[in-house]
């Protein structure tokens, strides 16, 4: 193969490994092998038809994607098993680690010690406010009288508002109250990694074992089943023998179940049978009193009017807003300087940047969309279903669901329509996008101009 073809699977590689996380890459996509790259076909080998299965149903579709962003042009790829790529030499994929390596002889042996709960996860570390008033309440609900309330509870947010710790919260409880109980708490891509490993040892029975005798299971980010269809019949399976043994389920995700677009219906519909509850962003208050707790949690000497300031100011998550804390109190700690509000401006220049692009709000979508198109933000918001009306909506609801991190239904309720309509609409602009190089310019000039105005209106 020429030195050409080659720097197109490495370049295409380097792609995916900025994509996809070190394990997941490590396991799938360093393994391939580039066979021939022959003007528009590619051929890539694998030393099995397990990883060619499963790679065919996972990860094909970005691996096509990638290599097509490097080559510049369509390639047709094939892959094949041909196990004689790979000798015996230093490049064969390695071994995957046994099964049974993986705790599954009796992984509750060390009840207390094996469950991956983190002890500082409590109620009573977390700090309760408007937005998320009722997912605690819930939580305690369940924490308190598992599998006799809301099983499953499936609490949804975005990034860093307190979904891993309001959930370990409910496992720490059920520990100190049951020490004896079964509890496990995982993310769904270790689960997602066991099962694989379960299935290439030919171990699927310990792995079913493991998950279907416990007595509270908790998966964080579900999401990651998404489109994963052979991990959602088994993981179907373990919920329905889990809710049949009344046994309580916990799920965390990014998005509701319905806004899945590949999450099988069955799977829709068993989330949905206990509660689905929302963690919103904090408010200024709730903010305020995070960074109090965190302070007094850690010692740190910092004033009010300072925390006061970063609750104002750091307003997207909760993980930037103690990030922030930590950083200032760090500075202090080494240079034995106290820091005003110039100086941690200096320090969290970065973030405040930052924050002041995710002030973005659905109005402002809905007016910069409606400039750029010549319209109405009223005709934004109309019943008008002509195509020169439809099309400019469904790019600012497309906007508006990745620009902020609100969910399909409030967002829904800002446009006057259902969640289904929102999700439709940005299905429709990021299917068109993949392909379109003149949307995804002005998908690009409409975020530049939607933060610019964002940054007026705060100004």
């Amino acid at each position: 193969m020429d030195k050409e073809s080659c720097n197109i699977w490495d370049d295409a590689c380097k792609q995916l490994k900025g994509i996809l996380s070190r394990d997941i890459y490590d396991r799938w996509i360093a393994v391939i092998k580039c066979i021939e790259i022959s003007g528009t076909n590619m051929r890539l080998a694998v030393a099995n038809d397990f990883y060619k299965d499963w790679l065919e149903e996972n990860y094909f579709p970005m691996i096509r994607k990638a290599v097509m962003v490097v080559s510049g042009k369509e390639i047709d790829i094939s892959l094949e098993v041909d196990s004689s790529c790979f000798g015996n030499d230093h490049s064969q994929p390695a071994p995957e680690p046994s099964f049974s390596s993986i705790s599954i002889p009796n992984p509750f042996e060390k009840r207390q010690s094996n469950h991956n709960l983190n002890p500082n996860y409590t109620f009573d570390s977390y700090v309760v406010g408007a937005a998320n008033q009722f997912a605690h309440a819930a939580a305690m609900a369940a924490a308190n009288s598992p599998s006799r309330t809301y099983n499953p509870l499936f609490i949804y947010g975005g990034v860093g508002l307190g979904k891993t710790h309001l959930m370990q919260a409910i496992g720490n409880h059920v520990v100190s109250k049951k020490p004896r109980s079964k509890v496990c708490y995982i993310t769904c891509e270790t689960f997602t990694n066991e099962y694989i490993d379960a299935l290439q040892n030919n171990n699927v029975s310990a792995f079913r074992k493991k998950y279907r005798k416990i007595d509270l299971l908790m998966i964080d980010d579900i999401q990651f089943l998404d489109g994963k269809q052979r991990l959602q019949e088994e993981f179907f399976h373990t919920f329905n023998t889990l809710f049949e043994s009344h046994k309580q389920i916990v799920l965390t995700s990014d998005r509701t179940p319905s806004e899945m677009a590949g999450l099988a219906p069955r799977l829709i519909s068993r989330f949905e049978w206990g509660l689905v509850t929302e963690l919103g962003k904090p408010d200024v208050e709730t903010r305020t009193a995070i960074l109090r707790k965190k302070a007094d949690l850690l010692n740190l000497n910092v004033g009010h009017e300072l925390l006061d300031y970063l609750a104002e100011r750091v307003s997207s998550n909760v993980r930037s807003l103690e990030g922030a804390l930590i950083r200032v109190a760090t500075f202090m700690s080494l240079t034995n300087q106290k820091v005003d509000i110039q100086k941690v401006e200096e320090l969290l220049h970065d973030l405040l940047d930052k924050e002041s692009q995710a002030t973005v709000n659905v109005e402002i979508i809905q007016r910069t969309v409606a400039e750029h198109f010549d319209l109405r933000q009223s005709d934004i918001l109309s019943k008008k279903r002509s195509k020169d009306i439809a099309w400019p909506r469904q790019i600012a609801m497309h906007l508006s669901r990745t620009m902020t991190n609100q969910s399909f239904p409030v967002i829904g309720e800002q446009f006057s329509r259902n969640h289904a309509t929102i999700l439709y609409a940005h299905d429709q602009v990021s299917t068109k996008a993949r392909d379109d190089r003149g949307l995804q310019q002005t998908l690009a000039i409409l975020k530049d101009k939607v933060n610019k105005n964002c940054a007026k209106a705060s100004s």
